[in-house]
């Protein structure tokens, strides 16, 4: 079956997996992505299409009618494919309600829609108008929405919610990452039979290779059990300014600490500052942003914990595959599935750095159980969560949709 996917781009990390999808018997996959530099991806993603193994198609995006982007020439693309399946993710999937006719045509080729979203900043139906109107939902740069109210201001959160209902109706299935997805869309009347639940995950059978075949290379950092480590986008809703303000405050119990911070983006000169402020140049080490999986493991397998601060996702994954503990609170949703407290990790409350800081210290003061704590990571991307369960979620929901 050929299954197009509309997205924002080639982010390196999901690139590996549909790599990995299209090598399943019968599955053909298909990329459109924007010409260019797509409007969708958020602040210091990496990109690329090396390695890509899959077709890609570069169409010019642009800002519709209703105010949100879609493609070009997407009714070309359709036709020369002739696709069973297309997956596509917000706003993509606005189209669906907003060209009535593209998916009148779209239907009447008998071609199958899926959405695939991370819904974990949108509320119940019940209360959508009332979440909107107090600010509900963060951006990257970890402002909330501003607060409003009036007749119009409602009136227009009261629309926006009834074409998300509209939409998600309009699907044949959803594909979400954690189990929240079900009673969210539940309660815009979505069977729950329609929703498939993947978890998420990298390309885990790469991480493991690599990781063998680094065990024993020389230690790209000097020893050190008091490592800490966070891997992504530096923007305000990872929180690394916290994470950062705790490692000064640990210093005082456990002076060796030092905090790893890898990847770049629009907050790094702001956290680097903020560094040399308190005063820590010796604990916080910037590494950039490092997108060979060779090297990024060697500073994962020189951690003792991965500390993700705020929103995050698959960097969680690759932590776990390399062994590390995981401190995290409220990130996207997919960690729900692979943190389990006290076996593998701790939450901490979100936002608290106080929360934070008691975690780590409890970490750090026991380093066996942290350790085992690790292992147990390894075990669960190993035996439960993983590319192979993951995309064998994909192909059930791909053979749900095709034989309704």
């Amino acid at each position: 079956m050929k299954v197009l996917f509309i997205a924002g781009g080639t982010p390196h990390y999901y690139n590996l997996v549909l790599n990995k999808l299209n090598q399943f018997p019968n599955v053909e996959v298909i990329v459109v992505i924007p010409k260019g530099t797509g409007s969708t991806v958020g602040a210091g993603v990496h990109q690329t299409q090396e390695g890509v193994e899959f077709k890609l198609y570069h169409l010019p995006e642009y800002k519709t009618y209703y105010g949100k982007m879609f493609f070009q020439n997407i009714e070309q693309v359709i036709d020369n494919e002739q696709p069973n399946i297309i997956i596509s993710n917000w706003p993509y999937t606005l189209a669906w309600i907003f060209f009535p006719l593209l998916y009148l045509k779209i239907r009447r080729k008998n071609i199958k829609l899926i959405s695939k979203e991370i819904p974990f900043q949108v509320p119940y139906y019940h209360n959508a108008v009332e979440f909107y109107t107090q600010g509900g939902g963060i951006s990257e740069n970890n402002q909330a929405k501003h607060k409003q109210s009036g007749f119009f201001t409602k009136l227009k959160y009261r629309f926006t919610t009834e074409v998300r209902k509209m939409m998600v109706n309009r699907v044949d299935a959803h594909i979400n990452y954690f189990d929240e997805a079900i009673d969210i869309h539940g309660s815009y009347g979505v069977p729950k039979e329609k929703v498939f639940i993947t978890a998420n995950s990298p390309d885990t059978d790469l991480l493991f290779k690599v990781k063998d075949s680094i065990a024993n290379l020389e230690k790209i950092l000097p020893e050190n059990p008091y490592r800490i480590i966070h891997v992504g986008r530096l923007v305000k809703w990872k929180r690394v300014d916290m994470l950062i303000d705790v490692t000064q405050k640990l210093t005082q119990k456990y002076p060796n600490i030092e905090l790893v911070v890898v990847g770049t983006g629009p907050e790094e000169e702001h956290l680097k500052h903020q560094v040399a402020q308190l005063g820590i140049q010796n604990n916080v080490r910037f590494v950039g942003g490092i997108y060979d999986t060779a090297t990024l493991g060697r500073y994962f397998m020189n951690a003792s914990i991965y500390v993700l601060a705020g929103m995050g996702g698959l960097s969680i994954n690759e932590a776990m595959t390399f062994g590390l503990p995981v401190v995290c609170s409220v990130a996207d949703g997919t960690e729900r599935k692979l943190v389990i407290e006290n076996k593998n990790g701790h939450y901490f409350e979100d936002g608290n750095a106080n929360s934070l800081f008691n975690i780590l210290d409890k970490m750090l003061n026991d380093l066996p159980k942290t350790k085992q704590m690790g292992l147990e990571s390894e075990r669960i991307i190993m035996e439960e969560i993983n590319i192979h369960t993951v995309l064998k979620k994909y192909v059930e929901t791909f053979e749900y949709v095709v034989n309704k």
